[in-house]
């Protein structure tokens, strides 16, 4: 039987088709109008890199795991976004709700008659629902390669702390690209606040979905994480807050209010994993 590669040849590998393969991703962005692809690439990555070194697929974590966590997984930016967002407007840097997203939503729907708290109520279980659901395919894309197979192989060579972080930075680095040929972020606010604090945000998501991939030995929780975060901040709590003059520095991932209170759950987070997984893993 041949011995496994070495994670170092495997993570190589996995980061070199990455880099290649995203070329690919943001040119059809602008062919296509849509990033999938290049969520999708960072999944292909993954596949061919377990192809080419002859790692298992079944160690991308494909197995169901404990229900608990994939619970976990879908409330907690539930959470946190509505904490967020709850500050937000109760602070008058954003206002409930927005009127035109409201009327908008109404044709979109074709209810005309609701009031808009019916309305609104409606646009939350779709989105809780049905959009979460049509955002599998790409964040599944994504995930199987940051914590399918390169949070493992990272496990191999450093402690908990390590493989948080430096995922977590190759992750963030990995957006950095379309925030800067303008394609993700807010023109409101300056350039290095956006990347500060969207890397802050992405970081501290790294944490928890580090620890639960590490503590379920399964995938489908972090993708049931990012799937929750993604539906929740950018399809209802961003779109129904009316923005005012100063929203922008404070708003989505771009601005300072998620970051923050997901830095205190990584926080959290990062004790109980340097706790449970304070050794590299064999």
């Amino acid at each position: 039987m041949k011995a496994p590669q070495s994670p170092v040849v495997i993570i190589g590998v996995f980061l070199s088709l990455t880099v290649a393969l995203y070329t690919i991703g943001v040119w059809l962005i602008f062919r296509l109008s849509s990033a999938t692809p290049l969520m999708l690439s960072v999944g292909l990555a993954a596949i061919l890199t377990c192809l080419l070194t002859r790692t298992n697929l079944r160690g991308l974590g494909w197995h169901w795991g404990p229900w608990k966590f994939h619970g976990l997984s879908y409330f907690l930016p539930l959470g946190y976004a509505a904490v967020a967002y709850g500050l937000i407007w109760a602070s008058g840097v954003g206002g409930w709700y927005d009127s035109a997203f409201v009327l908008e939503q109404k044709e979109s729907y074709n209810l005309g008659t609701w009031s808009n708290a019916a309305v609104i109520a409606f646009h939350f279980l779709m989105t809780a629902t049905v959009s979460f659901v049509l955002l599998l395919p790409s964040v599944l894309g994504e995930e199987l390669g940051w914590r399918g197979l390169l949070v493992p192989e990272l496990s191999k060579l450093m402690p908990f702390t390590g493989v948080a972080l430096v995922s977590g930075m190759l992750w963030a680095v990995w957006h950095w690209p379309l925030m800067f040929m303008g394609l993700y972020g807010s023109e409101a606010t300056p350039f290095i606040y956006q990347l500060v604090c969207f890397t802050l945000c992405i970081v501290s998501m790294s944490i928890i979905m580090t620890y639960f991939r590490l503590k379920t030995n399964s995938l489908w929780p972090a993708v049931i994480f990012h799937m929750s975060h993604n539906v929740f901040l950018q399809k209802f709590f961003g779109p129904i807050t009316t923005e005012k003059d100063n929203s922008a520095w404070f708003l989505g991932e771009f601005g300072a209010v998620v970051p923050a209170i997901l830095l205190v759950l990584a926080t959290f987070y990062w004790r109980k994993g340097s706790s449970e997984f304070g050794k590299t893993q064999t």
